[in-house]
C-alpha cells in the first residue's frame, strides 16, 4: 500500500516521509487515531516506505555514487546536497510488490487472535492468510470485523504471551532484504501485562528496527509501552476528504458522496459501509416524509412509512442521521448567515432545502425534532417495529411543526 492509496491525510503523510527525509525516524511510533481515520493503512503504507529500494537508495548511502564525479565528465553533484525528498514508495520494486502483498520478509505484524481449538496457543502467523485477506478487503476495518472474519463469534481477540515470545524471536534475527526490519502491531489496546515483555526490546531495539503500533484508544495501552513511543496523532476525515474519496476511488456521484460523507462523522469505515446506499436520495426522503405530516394527509404518510418499513434497520438509521445532519446545518446557517463563506460552500439543492427548514421550525422546535430522531434510532437499533415507530415519530413531528409542542416521553 502506497500513500497515494489513502484518503486524505497530507499533513500526516508528509510527517513521515520528513521523518525519514530529516533522519529523526524514532524506533517506536504510536498511529492513534479514531475507527475509519485510516491510521492501519497509514502504517502499512509507511511500512513499504521503509523498505521501498528507490526510497533506501536515495536516503541511505547508494546517494554517494550519484554524488562522486561522473565518468563522462558531467558535473557532479555536492555530497552535502540532500537528495530531492521522495514523498512515497515506488510502488514496483520488488520490496514494494512484497510490501503491498504483505510478504515481505522484513516486515512483521502482530494483532489480536484467538484459539483454533481448546488448549491452542496462538499467534499472528496463525491467521497470516486471514490477515492478508482482511487487509486487501477491509483496510479500514475495525476489530469487530477483523474478529468476524475469523469467525470469533462472541470471543475476544487478544494478543498473547507466546505472540510477545515471538515478536522477540523474529526480531531478534537479521533482515533479509532491507536495512530496517518493521512490526507492525495492530490494537495494542488487547495486550495486556504480557505486554511488558516486550519493553526491553521496545526501549534497545536491535538495529535499523522499527516499531509501528496502530490503536484507536490511548487509555487502555500499557503505560509502560505508551512511554516508550512516538505518538503520530491521526485526526479524523473532513468531510470534504471523505466526499473525495468516495467519488474518485468508488466512483459515487459527487452529491451522494457529501450525503454519506455528511452523517459519516470523519469515519471512512463507516462511509465504506454506507456505500451499497449510495443510490439513495435521503434529502428526497426527507421532503417527501415532511409532505406527508403537513401537508399531504394521512393517506401519503401511510404510503410512505410502508416503503421505509422494508428498508433494513441500517438504511434507516442512516436516513434519520442525515436528517439529523440537515437540522445541524440549518441551526449553524442561522448563526453564520445565508451569505457566509461556509454556507457557500454548500450545493444549491441542499442549501436551499435548509433554508425551507429554517421556515418551517424554529431552533426550539428543530431542537425537539433532533431529540426525537435520536431516540428512534436509538430504538431501531434496538430492533423496534419500523412501522409503529415512524408512526410514533410522524406524530411527534406533526404536533412540534404545527402545533409548536414541546418534546414529550414517548
Amino acid at each position: 500500500m502506497v500513500f497515494a492509496e489513502i484518503a486524505g491525510q497530507s499533513e500526516i503523510k508528509e510527517k513521515l516521509t520528513e521523518m525519514v527525509q530529516q533522519n529523526r525516524l524514532s524506533h517506536a511510533l504510536l498511529f492513534l487515531g479514531k475507527e475509519g481515520s485510516g491510521a492501519l493503512p497509514l502504517a502499512l503504507a509507511f511500512a513499504q516506505y521503509i523498505v521501498c529500494e528507490k526510497v533506501s537508495d536515495m536516503y541511505y548511502g547508494n546517494t554517494a555514487t550519484a554524488a562522486s564525479p561522473s565518468l563522462f565528465g558531467d558535473a557532479s553533484s555536492s555530497p552535502d546536497t540532500p537528495p530531492p525528498m521522495r514523498s512515497d514508495a515506488c510502488g514496483i520494486c520488488s520490496a514494494c510488490l512484497k510490501a503491498a502483498a504483505l510478504v515481505h520478509p522484513d516486515i512483521h505484524f502482530s494483532y489480536p487472535v484467538i484459539p483454533k481449538k481448546s488448549g491452542d496457543k496462538p499467534v499472528s502467523t496463525d491467521y497470516a492468510t486471514e490477515w492478508r485477506e482482511f487487509v486487501k478487503q477491509m483496510p479500514y476495518g475495525n476489530l469487530y470485523d477483523w474478529l468476524q472474519s475469523i469467525n470469533a463469534e462472541n470471543r475476544q481477540g487478544n494478543i498473547t504471551a507466546d505472540e510477545c515470545n515471538e515478536i522477540i524471536r523474529k526480531l531478534s534475527l537479521k533482515t533479509f532484504e532491507s536495512r530496517h526490519k518493521v512490526l507492525v502491531m495492530w490494537m495494542p489496546e488487547m495486550l495486556g501485562k504480557e505486554g511488558n515483555k516486550l519493553l526491553k526490546l521496545i526501549e534497545e531495539p536491535p538495529p535499523n528496527t522499527l516499531f509501528l503500533l496502530v490503536a484507536e484508544n490511548e487509555s487502555m495501552i500499557l503505560q509502560t509501552i505508551l512511554s516508550r513511543c512516538q505518538l503520530v496523532k491521526i485526526p479524523a476525515l473532513s468531510d470534504a476528504e471523505i466526499a473525495d474519496a468516495l467519488h474518485q476511488r468508488a466512483g459515487v456521484a459527487v452529491e451522494q458522496s457529501r450525503q454519506i460523507a455528511a452523517i459519516c462523522e470523519g469515519n471512512y469505515r463507516e462511509a465504506l459501509q454506507h456505500l451499497h446506499h449510495a443510490g439513495d436520495d435521503w434529502q428526497h426522503l426527507v421532503r417527501e416524509w415532511l409532505n406527508a405530516i403537513l401537508k399531504n394527509g394521512p393517506i401519503s404518510l401511510v404510503k410512505w412509512i410502508e416503503e421505509v418499513s422494508k428498508q433494513g434497520r441500517e438504511k434507516q438509521k442512516q436516513f434519520l442521521r442525515y436528517f439529523n445532519h440537515l437540522l445541524e446545518q440549518s441551526v449553524r446557517i442561522r448563526i453564520l448567515g445565508e451569505n457566509s463563506e461556509w454556507a457557500s460552500r454548500l450545493p444549491v439543492s441542499e442549501k436551499d432545502f435548509i433554508l425551507r427548514i429554517n421556515k418551517m421550525a424554529n431552533l426550539e422546535q428543530q431542537e425537539a425534532i433532533v431529540e426525537e430522531l435520536d431516540k428512534a434510532a436509538y430504538y431501531i437499533e434496538r430492533n423496534a417495529n419500523a412501522k409503529m415507530l415512524f408512526h410514533a415519530l410522524s406524530l411527534k413531528l406533526f404536533h412540534i411543526l404545527r402545533d409548536k409542542a414541546t418534546v414529550k416521553p414517548w
